[in-house]
């Protein structure tokens, strides 16, 4: 059959996305999964219908499922996942649901006090209904709300937090409370935090339990879930069908809530930058963390661009983690961004300066995953310029577990035609920069990188960093 006058056809490829799971899987997963493989749910082969098809199952693909069914009962959900739910980032993050709070000068400049003020207050309460979910569905042990510290661990950071409290102050909102130098080394445990803030309304998550936990909550619902299911291509025109390794679906609508590899797509990916952030874990630790003061459960972020983030786990472990620690090129996503490999190594001995009296806690666990870092520091949620029936959402910038909650409103009115879920233009755009074309932007990354890891070096020693390295630094697009 011809198409319709004035639609649009054609076909959206994927690369082949490895699944990897030997060795590659984070404590999280594994102790969620207990140390086997089980695909909860089968894979998908055939040719079915559905209304709306989500393609990925992290916290954003699922939470878009749970609130589709709820606004809109009789829509048809099916989900599809190429490895198993939660094993994307959604199971490999640090452990960190935080707010919109620390980017409120960047939304007020983006969207304006209004927007910038409601934006914060929902995704404040998306944290706090992370939470809801977790006492509702038997697992309140998989989200702690202890709240976050967002902290100095030099002189360089100390008060880096100042221009947006004072801004939120402005508008009548202290979601953060000022910490003298003792009390946040205190609740940090450790001495190296010079300064900080501290917002109780943020929480430490197991995240892994946490996603299975959304699958079956989503599948209870209604939603047809597919695991081991990947997604080949994507066509379009007259219908819109999901083409996978066994199969297709046809549907009126798609939802990709793929995360970093949304980058393959070039109207999405020219907004984002895709980097790997890196974790590792000690083996259970309790008696010491609590002979320092680091058991209460609170998630600690320092200051510098290159994010530290650590936090103590339900049995004693420390989870310390860093950003930016892989740089892809033309955004594909490879298999160093599974594991962190001799960069656990350069983790181990920050966590060490943060945390002298760990010297000799060896590690137990490292993993990694990809960040899909947005232009503008803040995910963006946009239709495709010639696929309108495919909503994406992506950019979450390492800050997505919190957000992702949020995400799925917006999405669920997208998909259904209600609405675009409340969010600012600004939001429903890619952010742009003038970036060069590969291998340029490649080989500029690195340039970029390497002068904020030696910039952030000196400032660990008082030191002053060199002009070149500034410069250089100054030039980070997502900075």
């Amino acid at each position: 059959m011809a198409p319709a006058a004035g639609v649009s056809t054609g076909i959206i490829r994927f690369r082949k996305r490895p699944v990897r799971t030997t060795g590659t899987r984070s404590l999280w997963l594994r102790e969620e999964l207990g140390n086997s493989q089980p695909y909860e749910y089968k894979h998908f082969e055939g040719h079915e219908t559905t209304d709306v098809c989500i393609v990925g199952g992290g916290f954003t693909g699922l939470w878009t499922a749970l609130e589709i069914k709820r606004i809109a009962p009789g829509t048809d959900v099916t989900l599809v996942e190429a490895d198993i739910c939660g094993s994307g980032a959604s199971g490999r993050n640090g452990g960190f649901a935080l707010t919109w709070w620390a980017h409120f000068s960047h939304l007020l400049r983006l969207c304006g006090p209004d927007d910038a003020l409601k934006l914060c207050q929902r995704a404040e309460r998306a944290v706090q209904q992370i939470g809801e979910f977790a006492d509702a569905n038997g697992i309140p042990e998989a989200v702690q709300m202890s709240g976050w510290v967002w902290a100095a661990t030099n002189a360089k950071q100390v008060g880096d937090w100042e221009q947006t409290l004072e801004l939120l102050e402005q508008f009548g909102q202290t979601p953060y409370q000022r910490l003298r130098r003792e009390e946040v080394a205190k609740l940090a445990g450790s001495q190296q935090h010079l300064d900080g803030v501290f917002e109780p309304i943020s929480a430490s998550i197991q995240p892994a339990k946490l996603a299975r936990a959304l699958a079956r909550a989503a599948r209870d619902a209604g939603v047809h879930i597919y695991e081991h299911s990947q997604v080949a291509a994507i066509e379009y025109g007259p219908h819109t069908s999901v083409v996978l390794e066994r199969g297709s679906i046809t549907t009126d609508q798609v939802v990709l809530a793929v995360n970093a590899w949304a980058a393959q797509i070039p109207q999405i990916g020219a907004g984002l930058m895709v980097v790997a952030s890196d974790v590792i874990a000690t083996e259970p630790i309790p008696d010491r963390l609590a002979a320092i003061g680091m058991d209460r459960g609170v998630c600690v972020s320092d200051s510098r661009r290159l994010v530290h983030y650590y936090r103590p786990t339900l049995d004693g472990r420390m989870v310390f983690g860093k950003g930016g620690g892989a740089l892809a090129y033309n955004n594909l996503i490879t298999a160093k961004f599974d594991h962190p490999g001799r960069r656990t190594a350069m983790l181990r001995s920050q966590m060490i300066r943060t945390y002298p009296t760990l010297w000799d806690v060896p590690v137990a666990d490292a993993w990694s995953g990809p960040i899909d870092y947005s232009l503008s520091g803040l995910p963006f949620f946009v239709r495709l310029r010639d696929a309108p029936s495919v909503v994406v959402c992506a950019g979450f910038s390492g800050d997505g577990v919190g957000p992702s909650r949020l995400a799925g409103e917006v999405l669920a009115e997208m998909a259904t035609g209600i609405g675009d879920g409340g969010m600012p233009k600004a939001l429903r755009t890619v952010p742009s920069a003038q970036l060069p074309p590969e291998p340029l932007r490649y080989i500029g990354g690195h340039l970029v990188y390497g002068a904020i890891v030696r910039k952030e070096r000196a400032e660990d020693l008082n030191l002053k960093p060199r002009r070149l390295d500034t410069l250089l630094a100054s030039l980070d697009p997502t900075g």
